[in-house]
């Protein structure tokens, strides 16, 4: 179903400006910021939030770049690393971040098709056409597009290394807020500090920490056409009449199953499906944010992590057999996903964490599990109970998807799901998956992952010339 079925991928985007925006608070003196342990956790990469807009009701491109071109040296001044650049420091090899109010990158450019033209069935064949280069140092790059059709994207564009999902989620919903009505709430003013995670005096964690993460090298890495032909990549829409239904089916008496963990039961049963006599055994493994794990377990740490801006994220792993899995009602799958997330100490764990990257600083890491290495796995990271504000004074965007691009050859499932804008409940997934895993999803009924098409987002043709009206 990917590939040029959905819409087009002959276009071209236009670079019209590309210059340098800083903070406009001249009070804030440069300085240098350490990378904390959690952030060396994973690989510097660049991740971006994609943001589809259709044609505003009112204003139009030009009144877009005008409203970030004065909005963004005030919304520098919360978030002034990112007018910064991510250097190495030369004595540790260490990133670090240079807070010297160098600007932060702003680019307009201009797209000669349609949003309805284009092909949103994958990341590759919409967002990463639009989204454009940017310097390995920019800590963050703003890039506005505008289309044939009036419609425009956003894409904040920046490194894993200074953010987590969460993280980025609270830069959209900031510079939302402070375009709309020029102030942010002090209750969510962000917070910079890395030094509330520091390692112990004497690191100290589990043994299986060290089976948990694998050195990222060559040899311990599978070879670039493995990686490259068995993985195809996919953009889901999961409406939220399937979240519900699977939510009441992953249910039962005295115990209520989250959307999510609804969700990644029926993944996981579909992936036991696929596998089925080739092995034995297959794993999830879930991206889990510490923020409000963390408050709930230390009081003190509540106003601290609230609005954090690094990386405050783990992962939780689990494995089980085929056959039973295939066997077992979706509430029992459910119920595996609710102990595997929920189990762990969180407070302990997150400190042994930081405990085992202090011992490990000198190389990269990545989870074991993602290599495609032992039983087939999928990695499910959420950006679902996020609330995610993309309404900067232009409507909501109709997509929201966010994005990551790695450089180590990987062979596991990854599948990102982030609520699409505006609340209707429904979710958009970035699936990375094999074509099997791929084609069984695709062709269940009823089809619980579908197929990214611009009329499910509003874009079609007819729609945006009703929406001229």
């Amino acid at each position: 179903m990917a590939g040029g079925a959905n819409g087009s991928n002959d276009f071209h985007v236009r670079v019209l400006s590309r210059r340098l925006v800083k903070a406009s608070d001249s009070s804030i003196m440069p300085h240098i910021v350490a990378v904390s342990n959690l952030d060396l956790i994973p690989q510097s990469m660049p991740v971006s939030m994609f943001c589809i807009y259709p044609r505003p009701p009112t204003g139009d491109f030009t009144a877009v770049v005008a409203a970030f071109e004065a909005g963004i040296p005030s919304f520098l001044n919360h978030f002034f690393p990112f007018a910064g650049r991510i250097a190495t420091n030369p004595s540790s090899g260490l990133p670090e971040f240079h807070c010297n109010n160098q600007g932060a990158e702003l680019l307009v450019a201009k797209a000669d098709v349609a949003l309805a033209s284009l092909d949103y069935a994958t990341v590759t064949a919409s967002v990463r056409r639009v989204q454009q280069p940017y310097a390995d140092d920019v800590a963050l790059s703003v890039q506005l597009v505008s289309f044939a059709c009036g419609g425009f994207a956003v894409a904040w564009c920046t490194n894993h290394v200074l953010v987590d999902g969460k993280s980025l989620t609270l830069l959209v919903g900031a510079w939302s807020e402070l375009a709309r009505t020029g102030t942010l709430a002090a209750g969510k003013l962000p917070n910079h500090d890395r030094s509330i995670f520091r390692p112990r005096a004497t690191p100290s964690y589990c043994a299986s920490l060290n089976k948990a993460f694998t050195p990222v090298e060559a040899e311990r890495q599978i070879n670039v056409l493995t990686a490259e032909q068995s993985i195809v990549e996919r953009l889901y829409c999961i409406e939220a009449s399937d979240i519900v239904r699977l939510r009441e089916a992953a249910s039962r008496d005295g115990e209520r199953a989250t959307r999510f963990q609804a969700v990644s039961a029926y993944l996981w049963k579909a992936l036991a499906g696929v596998v089925g006599a080739a092995d034995t055994h297959c794993r999830m493994e879930w991206w889990v944010d510490g923020r409000p794990r963390l408050a709930k377990l230390d009081p003190e740490l509540h106003g601290a992590t609230r609005n954090y801006i690094g990386n405050v994220t783990t992962f939780a792993i689990r494995e089980a057999s085929v056959d039973d899995l295939q066997r077992m009602a979706l509430t029992d799958v459910a119920a595996i996903v609710r102990e595997a997330i929920t189990a762990p100490a969180y407070d302990e764990h997150f400190q042994e964490l930081v405990d085992w990257v202090e011992e490990h600083k000198t190389g990269r890491h990545i989870e074991t599990a993602s290599l495609g290495l032992g039983s087939p796995t999928v990695s499910v990271s959420a950006f679902t109970s996020f609330p995610l504000d993309t309404d900067f004074g232009f409507g909501s965007a109709a997509m929201a998807v966010p994005t990551a691009t790695s450089t180590v050859r990987l062979c596991g499932g990854f599948v990102q799901m982030a609520a699409r804008p505006g609340g209707d409940g429904s979710w958009i997934a970035n699936a990375f998956l094999w074509p099997r895993l791929a084609a069984a999803l695709e062709s269940d009924e009823p089809c619980v992952f579908k197929p990214v098409t611009a009329e499910y987002l509003g874009l079609s043709a007819s729609q945006e010339s009703r929406s001229r009206l």
